[in-house]
């Protein structure tokens, strides 16, 4: 009597741990996509996410440094300065200016050539007086160049 009762209570604890123990094949194989992309997809985009967020972070960078406001003019083989046409310059001063400079820093009127004609006007004239080109600078933001050579010293071939 106690053996027969022993046997129930051990049977239904068996059937009662069936349904959590004997799976469910039809549902583990609906689930296969989703642990697929789980366990092989997501750690391969996780390690090249994690390659690029480290090359963006230690990748080589030139040093860089705010274009000077103002340039001393080349000088051709006479020694007499050559300015650029179309930028403020200084003829006393033999300096060229950012765009948008009206006066030097000794107080002077900045010219510049007309990119037209080549007509020389003060930068405060809004159109050129012989062949009628309007050509106002505006002030640009402060463009950067390199500090230095490109790395590696020489120029590449």
């Amino acid at each position: 009597m106690i053996s027969q009762t022993l046997d129930k209570i051990w049977s239904s604890i068996l059937q009662f741990s069936a349904t959590f123990v004997t799976p469910d094949w039809g549902a583990l194989i609906g689930l296969l996509p989703i642990l697929l992309v789980i366990g092989v997809v997501g750690p391969i985009v996780s390690l090249l996410a994690l390659a690029w967020f480290r090359y963006a972070a230690w990748r080589p960078r030139r040093a860089t440094k705010f274009a000077p406001e103002v340039r001393a003019a080349a000088l051709d083989a006479d020694g007499n300065p050559v300015y650029p046409v179309g930028e403020p310059y200084s003829p006393r001063e033999r300096v060229i200016y950012q765009p948008g400079a009206t006066r030097s820093a000794s107080g002077e009127e900045l010219v510049l050539g007309c990119p037209k004609c080549g007509l020389v006007r003060a930068v405060t004239i809004p159109s050129c007086g012989n062949c009628g080109l309007s050509f106002t600078l505006k002030p640009t933001t402060r463009s950067l160049r390199p500090a230095g050579p490109p790395p590696g010293g020489a120029a590449t071939a």
